[in-house]
């Protein structure tokens, strides 16, 4: 964020919550065992739960979050008066007279030189730039969901104490797993239960749909007392499913572009979803800064496309084997939870450490080099 501009970085610290505890500060999450060992008989923890297995530190940064419509005013903020319209559903993209239209749903247009299509998971500006045909436009449905809910601090405290409830944690347990961590300045926890869809299949045409505790405990049963605790204080939860994209053959097609969520939807099982619109937004900020023509816009794109679509895929297919991981689910790693413990405390590191700077550097090669064809 300081990259694109300090003031952003500077306005999110405001508000960002992170762990209570300063020796926790650092830390992504502390990984437990959510289930008593002794349910399987190839789990080499018998009789225990709330074992911890790893505790994951998360570089100079550790764990944080914000509220997203903070966060928005925040950036709104930043940007002149009049820039940011709210409430706009992009319906066609047409390239007309050197220019590209944009025709919205409630009948308006605007007109630019260049479209960055940032509009999320169900995104219109892929549909048109990938064509509605193409079998990789549309999200899939990534055989997992979650329930999700929030519990006042206090509440949460009595129920698990000051160390778990104060400071983000990892539940992990067969076909499921749990976190939680503080929000709102620490009067908040957050609670996300992930479960597995033994069929694969979401048949619903809402992604989100409200459920009854009931089921959500039928879908937790066995798991440990912590976790029990959490799931009693959860009121009137709500299970999302989750979806991701299949990879897309380019990023880019003429002066159109895609970046964030409509390029590459990620599941949460990483954290680095926004990360990656983040970095996108870096660099494709940067080469377009540095163009000086019409012709040169299809250049930066290319170039864009070239750095960012490997490792944003990436992200995409590596979360959702981390996901496997936390569910007991990896045919290489299974229940063994020394295995799992060697490979979450290094399996983040090529997320968290990558040099922006030198993939930018790359992509100002790759400019240069369409420059002199």
């Amino acid at each position: 964020m300081s990259l694109i501009d300090p003031d952003i970085k500077i306005g999110y610290d405001k508000i960002a919550t992170s762990n209570a505890w300063p020796e926790k500060k650092k830390f992504w999450f502390d990984f437990n065992l959510g289930q008593k060992g002794d349910m399987w008989g190839d789990m080499k923890a018998p009789g225990k739960e709330m074992l911890r297995i790893a505790q994951v530190v998360a570089g100079d940064i550790g764990q944080s979050s914000v509220h997203r419509a903070h966060f928005l005013d925040l950036l709104v903020s930043l940007v002149p008066d009049g820039v940011a319209k709210f409430g706009k559903r992009v319906e066609k993209v047409e390239e007309k007279s050197e220019k590209m239209v944009l025709t919205f749903s409630d009948g308006s247009t605007a007109e630019a030189d260049a479209v960055i299509g940032c509009d999320g998971v169900k995104s219109r500006a892929r549909q048109i730039l990938l064509g509605e045909n193409y079998q990789n436009t549309e999200p899939t449905f990534t055989g997992k969901y979650a329930y999700r809910g929030l519990i006042p601090m206090d509440k949460a405290v009595r129920a698990i104490g000051e160390e778990l409830a104060r400071n983000s944690q990892m539940y992990l347990g067969r076909h499921g797993h749990v976190l939680t961590f503080p929000i709102e300045n620490g009067k908040t926890m957050n609670v996300v239960a992930f479960r597995t869809k033994m069929d694969g299949k979401w048949e619903d045409e809402r992604w989100v749909l409200p459920m009854k505790k009931e089921d959500m405990f039928n879908d937790f049963v066995g798991w440990g007392k912590s976790v029990q605790h959490i799931l009693s204080l959860m009121e009137k939860p709500d299970v999302w499913a989750l979806f991701d994209h299949p990879p897309a053959p380019t990023y880019f097609k003429g002066r159109l572009a895609l970046l964030g969520d409509a390029a590459h939807a990620s599941t949460p099982h990483q954290g680095a979803g926004a990360g990656q619109a983040i970095e996108d937004a870096f660099i494709l900020s940067n080469l377009l800064g540095q163009v000086g023509s019409m012709k040169e816009i299809e250049k930066a794109f290319h170039a864009y496309d070239a750095v960012r679509r490997p490792r944003s895929q990436k992200i995409v297919a590596t979360s959702r084997d981390a996901a496997k991981i936390y569910e007991f689910e990896d045919e290489n790693l299974g229940t063994d939870l020394d295995l799992i413990k060697r490979t979450l405390e290094t399996r983040y590191n090529w997320i968290w450490d990558e040099d922006l700077h030198q993939q930018l550097r790359k992509a100002q090669e790759i400019v240069g080099q369409r420059a002199n064809l």
